[in-house]
C-alpha cells in the first residue's frame, strides 16, 4: 500500500473511535469541520488566527490527510513556545538560530513565532495585478513562515508542509496553452532576476509541472523577498518538510528536467541551492519526544501529536 492509503485506513480507524457519528461525514475520513480537525492546543488559535487575517481554509481541511492542518497542528502550540520552535529549527537546518523572532500577532494581539499562509507584502509575482496578495488564496502563499538572527543577520524562512501528497509523472512537456504562467513568471525565474541558475539550458515551461511549479514558485517568493528586505530580512530561504515514509512524494514528474530525486534536482538547479532545505516530519519534530514532561498542556500536545501522527516520531 502507498503511504497515503495507508494513512487514510490507519485515520478512518483512529476516527472512528474518536469522534461522535454525528462529528463524522460518511466516508469516515472526513469531518463536518475543518477546527475539529485541529488538536486541542492549536485549534482556537488557529481559528482565531484564520478569522483575525481572513484567510480561507483549504477546500479539504476537514480531511483526516489535510496538509494544511497538519502544519496547524505542528506549528501553531510552537507559535508561543520560541524555545522550543528553536530547538526544532537547529534540528531542521543543522544549527541552532541565536535568536527567534516574532513574526506576527495572534487575535489577543500576542506575539506569535510563526505565521501561516504568507504571501508576502506585495505582489512579487505578478499574481494579483499589482494589489496586495490575499492570504491563503488566489496567489502564492507559503505553509508558514518563521524568522530568526544568527550571525547578526535577520533570516526569513519560508516552510512548504507536505503529508501524503505525490504527483503523477507528466507524460509530455508543457503545452497546454496557458500563456498567464509565462507573462507573470518568465522574467522572475533565472538569475540575476530569479532563483534559477542562468546557465541551465531549460526554457521556464520545463517548470510547469507539479511539484516542481510549486517549488519554483516557493523559491521565487523567497528570493523576491530578500530581494525587496521585506520586514528586513537579510535572508530568505525555504524550508520543505514532509514525511520520510512518503517516497512518492520525491519522483521526478517534469520530463524536461533531469531524472532523479526531485528536490534534488531542483536544488542543483537553483544559483544558490543552500537557499533551499528539505527535511523529514520526524527528524525536524526529533526534539518534541524529549519535551513531552516539560509542562501539562505541552506534554498533551505532544501525546496527541504521537497518536495523530505516529510516522513523524518513528526516528
Amino acid at each position: 500500500m502507498s503511504f497515503a492509503a495507508t494513512e487514510k485506513a490507519r485515520m478512518t480507524d483512529l476516527w472512528s473511535s474518536q469522534y461522535r457519528p454525528g462529528d463524522l461525514l460518511a466516508s469516515g475520513f472526513q469531518l463536518r469541520s475543518p477546527s475539529l480537525n485541529l488538536l486541542d492546543l492549536a485549534r482556537d488559535p488557529a481559528v482565531g488566527y484564520f478569522r483575525k487575517n481572513a484567510i480561507s481554509w483549504h477546500l479539504h481541511a476537514n480531511h483526516a490527510l489535510s496538509s494544511q492542518v497538519a502544519c496547524l497542528n505542528f506549528l501553531m502550540p510552537l507559535a508561543t513556545r520560541p524555545a522550543l520552535l528553536r530547538d526544532c529549527l537547529a534540528a531542521a537546518l543543522g544549527d541552532a538560530p541565536d535568536e527567534m523572532v516574532a513574526v506576527d500577532t495572534g487575535p489577543d494581539g500576542q506575539d506569535l513565532f510563526v505565521g501561516f499562509e504568507w504571501p508576502g507584502r506585495r505582489d512579487y509575482l505578478n499574481e494579483c495585478g499589482g494589489r496586495p496578495p490575499q492570504r491563503g488564496a488566489n496567489a502564492t502563499n507559503a505553509d508558514a513562515i518563521v524568522r530568526v538572527r544568527r550571525g547578526g543577520l535577520t533570516e526569513t524562512i519560508l516552510i512548504e508542509w507536505k503529508y501524503t501528497e505525490s504527483y503523477r509523472p507528466a507524460t509530455a512537456p508543457w503545452s497546454d496553452g496557458n500563456r498567464t504562467r509565462l507573462e507573470r513568471y518568465a522574467d522572475l525565474i533565472f538569475a540575476p532576476n530569479g532563483p534559477v541558475r542562468a546557465d541551465c539550458g531549460l526554457a521556464p515551461e520545463a517548470f510547469f509541472h507539479e511539484p516542481v511549479y510549486q517549488l519554483l514558485r516557493q523559491q521565487m517568493l523567497a528570493y523576491q523577498m530578500q530581494r525587496h528586505r521585506e520586514d528586513g530580512a537579510d535572508r530568505v530561504r525555504v524550508l520543505h518538510v514532509s514525511p520520510a515514509q512518503n517516497t512518492a512524494l520525491h519522483r521526478m514528474t517534469a520530463p524536461g528536467l533531469p531524472e532523479g530525486d526531485v528536490f534534488e534536482v531542483f536544488a542543483s538547479l537553483l544559483d544558490r541551492p543552500e537557499d533551499f532545505t528539505t527535511v523529514t516530519t520526524d527528524r525536524m519534530f526529533a526534539p518534541l519526544a524529549q519535551a513531552a514532561d516539560t509542562d501539562t498542556l505541552t506534554g498533551e500536545w505532544i501525546l496527541q501529536l504521537k497518536r495523530r501522527y505516529p510516522f513523524a516520531f518513528d526516528g
